[in-house]
């Protein structure tokens, strides 16, 4: 009964990425080692300035990412969470197989990839909202809430009836980024200083609050209970070096393709034919397929061409 409700997405990603990643310091800190290179790291913080290395290496990322999580952002219900997951995936493929193994180890593409794709969804998903009404993310929705709880009625005349409120949230979002640029770039000496925390104190708190909140969104200590099990999976899979994002995108999307697929079969009389019948449907079929298998047949097809240069060079 305590899964009629399905599954929280908050309770995954608290396993996933906040709990697997306390159980994943102490399976660490076991190791006497590593526990003196984390300790040397902690107090070697070093400069948090921005080379110009680094900023070249950024830039085209920024240009992707922002791009990426904006179109992301336009689709009603994909998010920010979806955008930055993607654009995370997407750099490190770019990157290359040597750059591709720094993500997740302080790679500044990694960095830069989610957080632009995340601020770019956050702005993509206003279109939906300001031109149809429709939102693009929990936040816009509750701000659909509130304008029409005012009585304005976002949509294709709301820039007509109310044009003062339609340039009002496109300025805030300027303003916004403006006053975050200007609070960060002093603050992140400060911020990064969480890391010298000592793990005796740090890990308890992480542990704590992410049971707490999970909790305290449904009060059910099933949650807690199942949240556990999703944290030790977690652990299973980051120590056999399989990437949880992926998880993560397939908990999102999953619900919403199949409640998209039961209304396309509805509409087409429970046929498959739709999804080849439009040139566009097939031609986003069949980069889906390309996606899939792609990857899984290059290292075949790799080792197809050393045999096939080692058979020339014998012959």
């Amino acid at each position: 009964i305590d899964l009629i409700d399905g599954i929280s997405f908050l309770l995954l990603v608290m396993a996933t990425f906040a709990l697997s990643e306390a159980l994943m310091a102490i399976i660490k800190k076991i190791d006497e080692k590593k526990r003196e290179e984390e300790r040397k790291a902690a107090a070697e913080l070093g400069s948090m300035k921005v080379s110009k290395e680094e900023v070249k290496e950024m830039a085209p990322v920024i240009g992707r990412s922002s791009i990426l999580g904006f179109l992301i952002g336009v689709l009603p219900g994909a998010g920010a969470t979806i955008a930055s997951f993607l654009a995370y995936g997407t750099e490190q493929r770019l990157a290359g197989s040597e750059k591709g193994k720094l993500f997740g180890k302080g790679s500044v593409r990694g960095l830069a990839a989610p957080e632009t794709a995340n601020n770019a969804a956050a702005t993509g998903s206003f279109v939906p909202m300001l031109t149809l009404g429709i939102p693009g993310s929990g936040t816009t929705a509750i701000m659909l809430g509130a304008l029409i709880g005012y009585g304005i009625q976002p949509g294709p005349r709301l820039y007509i009836d109310n044009p003062e409120v339609f340039w009002a949230v496109i300025v805030s979002m300027w303003v916004g980024n403006i006053i975050l640029l200007v609070l960060n770039l002093p603050l992140i000496p400060y911020i990064a200083k969480v890391l010298a925390i000592p793990s005796r104190f740090l890990l308890p708190l992480i542990l704590f609050f992410s049971l707490i909140g999970v909790y305290f969104v449904s009060f059910n200590t099933f949650d807690i209970q199942l949240m556990i099990i999703f944290a030790i999976a977690a652990v299973v899979l980051r120590l056999l070096d399989f990437p949880l994002a992926p998880m993560i995108l397939g908990f999102i999307l999953g619900g919403m393709m199949e409640e998209n697929l039961r209304r396309a079969l509805l509409i087409n009389d429970d046929s498959w034919s739709f999804l080849w019948e439009r040139e566009l449907t097939l031609t986003i079929l069949v980069i889906a397929v390309l996606t899939l298998f792609v990857p899984m047949l290059m290292p075949l097809y790799s080792k197809w061409r050393k045999n096939a240069d080692r058979a020339g060079e014998g012959g």
